[in-house]
């Protein structure tokens, strides 16, 4: 008789997830405005290596932190967890935001995401052409193949407001500046960001807490699934192209799998199926509040949400420095 698989227990495992995130980010609190990125990234991948080995799951890392013979990183391929529980696939980002955390600004995160093995898109690490909006508008309201300036009219005309009502979130990159002219164009406002645009997407499914409406422009590939992850749980559309600029780079894509390189990937394709998702605020953010410590104490935020049940749950960890125990 053939073993039935194991099941996908979204609800039993989230915790579990929670604690990675968690760790990861505790570990990384010593480093915080100390200048040493490298540092910090280390410390938060060791952590969240050593607690993805205690959940009872069979999981493989496909996005994470480069190829096998870049470790000790948690690289594309690592198989984690005990081997007992649910095939799954990974996908993370130790520290989101390291020179956020080397430099003491807001919104660098711990960002993990758990889904059914097969079901997240692998994405090479190269850049992808993102575009994202929160929830209650129509489908497809906007899209890739729209320019700036056609998307935020678009936008305004489904919201039932002017151009000018409408704010951007966009990477602050030389290669965004054709770009924020056109936006500008429009009267809508930018809010300018300089690292992390997980959050940047995040950011549009919380509207009236943050102010943003959109977020567009180029940056990670592996930060938009992860993205994508958080709206699939959270609400909203986003959709994904990515771009090359070289043949090594198509090389990557080659090698993970794509085949397609002019496709426009919406979220549901680069998560195809039921998600948890949960971040840790490492310095102070619109999304959650950073480490705080206090002479014997830490305490940290963490925002866990599940897809199945659209549940969106934020935990404080406080514990005593001298036993810290996720």
């Amino acid at each position: 008789m053939t073993a039935s698989p194991v099941v996908f227990a979204d609800r039993m495992l989230s915790l579990g997830l929670a604690r990675v995130s968690e760790a990861a980010a505790v570990a990384s609190y010593k480093l915080v405005g100390r200048g040493d990125e490298k540092a910090a990234d280390q410390a938060a991948v060791n952590a969240m290596r050593n607690q993805l080995n205690l959940l009872d799951i069979k999981g493989v890392v496909v996005i994470g932190e480069g190829e096998r013979d870049e470790a000790p990183m948690l690289y594309i391929g690592e198989e984690v967890g005990t081997g007992n529980g649910p095939e799954v696939d990974i996908a993370l980002d130790p520290l989101e935001g390291t020179t956020l955390t080397a430099k003491d600004m807001p919104n660098a995160l711990t960002v993990i995401a758990l889904a059914p093995r097969g079901t997240l898109l692998h994405a090479p690490d190269v850049y992808m052409d993102k575009l994202a909006i929160g929830p209650g508008y129509p489908r497809d309201v906007v899209s890739l193949e729209m320019s700036p300036s056609e998307r935020i009219e678009a936008l305004a005309k489904a919201r039932g407001c002017k151009p000018d009502d409408i704010t951007v979130c966009v990477l602050e990159r030389p290669r965004h500046e054709e770009m924020i002219a056109e936006i500008r164009s429009t009267r809508a406002a930018i809010r300018l960001i300089t690292d992390g645009d997980v959050a940047g997407v995040i950011h549009t499914a919380e509207a009236q807490r943050t102010g943003i409406d959109m977020y567009m422009g180029s940056g990670g590939a592996p930060e938009g699934v992860l993205a994508a992850a958080a709206l699939k749980c959270m609400g909203g559309q986003m959709w994904g192209r990515l771009t090359f600029r070289n043949d090594d780079e198509r090389g990557r894509a080659t090698k993970a799998g794509i085949t397609d390189f002019n496709r426009i990937y919406a979220r549901d394709d680069m998560v195809t199926a039921d998600v948890i998702f949960a971040a840790t605020g490492v310095t102070d953010g619109s999304i959650v509040a950073g480490l705080k410590h206090e002479p014997g104490w830490i305490e940290a935020e963490t925002l866990l949400m599940r897809s199945r049940s659209g549940s969106l749950r934020r935990i404080t960890y406080r514990n005593p420095t001298s036993r810290v125990d996720i």
